[in-house]
C-alpha cells in the first residue's frame, strides 16, 4: 500500500501495520528454507519431545489434526504415521515442497497448504488437536487475537492446542512497542509464563501443561530445546 494511504478504518490499521513488518514475508521464509545443510536446530525430521509424551500419556489421542506452521513437516508425517488425519499449513513454499516429498503415510493422511495461516482453508469446530511448533512467536503483536480466534474457530468443544514457542531467553527481547519502532520482530517473540497463561489459561481455554522443552541430546529420535516452552490447554466449551 502507498504511503500516503488514508487510514479510516480497524482494518486500515491492520494492514499498515502488516507492512511494516516485511520481514515475515514468504520470500524471507522460502529464504530460511532454501538450504536444508546448514545446521538449524528445526531441520531435523524428529517429532517434538512433548507431542510424543503427551500421545504416550494419553493427554492427547489420534485424531484430526491443524497444524498452524508446519514447516518440513516432521510433526505432521509423526502425527500422520500414528494415524491422524493432518491438515498442515505453512507460508514457505519451498518448506511444502520438502515436506510433499515424504513417503505417504500408512495409516493416516497430510494435506498441505502454502499460505498464511489466516488465509488456511479449515473446517471449523472439526480439529481434535491444532498444533503450533514455531508459528506463534513469529505472530505480531496486532495478530495475536486473530491468532487465538483462528485456534478457538478450528477446535472442536474438548478439543486441545498444543503450542510450542520462544521462551524469554529465546526471543528477540522486544517489546511489543519496539516491534513497531523497529519495524521487526527481531527473529521471534519470547514469551512469559504469566503472558501465556493471560491467552490460553482464560475462556474457553484452560491449561493442562505448561512447562520448558525437554533438551535432547544427538541420540535422540526426538526434538526438543530448553529456550522453548511446550503448552497444552483445552478448549473447555
Amino acid at each position: 500500500m502507498p504511503d500516503d494511504r488514508f487510514i479510516y478504518t480497524s482494518d486500515d490499521v491492520l494492514s499498515m501495520l502488516d507492512d511494516l513488518l516485511t520481514e515475515e514475508s514468504a520470500t524471507r521464509w522460502d529464504e530460511f528454507h532454501a538450504d536444508w545443510t546448514r545446521p538449524i536446530p528445526f531441520f531435523t525430521d524428529a517429532p517434538d519431545e512433548n507431542l510424543a509424551q503427551w500421545l504416550e500419556e494419553g493427554l492427547i489421542t489420534p485424531g484430526r489434526v491443524l497444524e498452524l506452521g508446519c514447516g518440513h513437516g516432521r510433526n505432521a508425517a509423526y502425527l500422520a504415521g500414528l494415524g491422524c488425519d493432518v491438515d498442515a499449513v505453512d507460508f514457505s513454499a519451498k518448506a511444502i515442497e520438502r515436506a510433499r516429498e515424504r513417503p505417504r503415510p500408512a495409516a493416516g493422511s497430510v494435506t498441505y497448504q502454502c499460505c498464511s495461516i489466516f488465509d488456511a482453508h479449515l473446517a471449523a469446530g472439526a480439529y481434535d488437536l491444532v498444533y503450533d511448533a514455531g508459528c506463534f512467536h513469529h505472530i505480531a503483536p496486532h495478530r495475536r487475537r486473530d491468532f487465538v480466534k483462528l485456534v478457538i474457530r478450528a477446535l472442536r468443544p474438548g478439543g486441545r492446542l498444543g503450542l510450542v514457542c520462544f521462551r524469554p531467553e529465546g526471543g528477540s527481547g522486544y517489546t511489543d512497542r519496539q516491534v513497531y519502532e523497529r519495524a521487526s520482530l527481531g527473529g521471534g517473540l519470547g514469551y512469559t509464563e504469566d503472558q501465556l497463561r493471560t491467552l490460553w489459561d482464560a475462556p474457553p481455554f484452560t491449561v493442562q501443561v505448561l512447562r520448558p522443552m525437554q533438551p535432547q541430546d544427538e541420540q535422540s529420535r526426538r526434538f526438543g530445546l530448553d529456550f522453548l516452552w511446550a503448552l497444552l490447554a483445552e478448549r473447555v466449551s
